[in-house]
């Protein structure tokens, strides 16, 4: 009563462990089973062609029982023709026991024969069988890494989703913040290389004013150019009524 027991839970432990690797890699068993099958198959091959040695041989004795019957036929033919019963009985014995031999033998080949074939007809079936076993195992191979592969791309492609909620998502945020970040950066050093240009315009301006003058009166020194006079008409409409009597007044002592 107590080993029932036992030998029961260590069978069902190994049952577990069994099911455990056939859920693991159900196509490396698959594979297992028929390497099993083909490996049993070749042992009934074997068999099978033994069976067909002794198949053989019978029919080789069908054959020579055909052949001793047809001697001893003709040869008790001939000694009853010739008179001599006693010899022709003699022969006559020893055909009829070569009858009931070669009738044995026939038996004996039409079972063997019969059940060659209906051994033979199985391994055939079986040897189909497993052909298609075969073609289904890399059938199933083939699917079962392709919905493995598409599970995957599934998990990548939920992975990989656009939403802030997801790791892919928030790593997009700080690059982006990162982005944000750097173009700030330059924007501040692209206004702050901005601040004293137009100081530098203008001094520029005015630098240029100056030449300008002095060239021209470098061109007045070397009489190359007239000085330039101030029109009146000019200077009394910018100047008031005090101004433009004082003027007319310079004007007269100069005369």
């Amino acid at each position: 009563m107590i080993l029932g027991k036992f030998f029961g839970a260590i069978r069902a432990q190994l049952n577990k462990l069994a099911n455990y690797f056939w859920e693991a890699d159900p196509i490396a068993q698959m594979q297992y089973e028929y390497d099993q099958a083909v490996e049993q198959l070749k042992e009934g091959r074997v068999g099978l062609e033994q069976y067909r040695g002794l198949v053989e041989r019978v029919s080789r004795q069908v054959k020579d029982g055909e052949s001793q019957v047809n001697k001893l036929t003709a040869q008790a033919k001939a000694y009853l023709k010739s008179g001599d019963r006693e010899t022709a009985g003699s022969f006559a014995l020893q055909l009829t026991k070569a009858k009931t031999q070669l009738e044995e033998n026939k038996q004996q080949l039409a079972m063997h024969e019969a059940a060659y074939g209906n051994n033979l007809k199985k391994i055939q079936h079986a040897n189909k069988k497993l052909v298609e076993v075969k073609d289904k195992i890399h059938k199933y191979d083939a699917e079962l890494k392709m919905s493995e592969a598409e599970a995957e791309v599934a998990k990548l492609t939920q992975s990989f989703n656009m939403d802030v909620t997801t790791d892919f998502g928030q790593l997009e945020d700080v690059i982006q913040r990162k982005i944000d970040t750097n173009r700030g950066k330059a924007r501040v050093a692209s206004d702050l290389s901005n601040e004293g240009i137009d100081q530098i315009k203008a001094e520029e301006r005015m630098e240029a004013s100056m030449a300008d003058d002095a060239l021209k009166d470098l061109e007045v020194e070397l009489g190359m150019r007239a000085p330039e006079t101030t029109p009146l008409t000019s200077t009394a409409k910018d100047l008031g009524p005090a101004e433009e009597t004082r003027e007319r007044e310079v004007t007269k002592v100069t005369e």
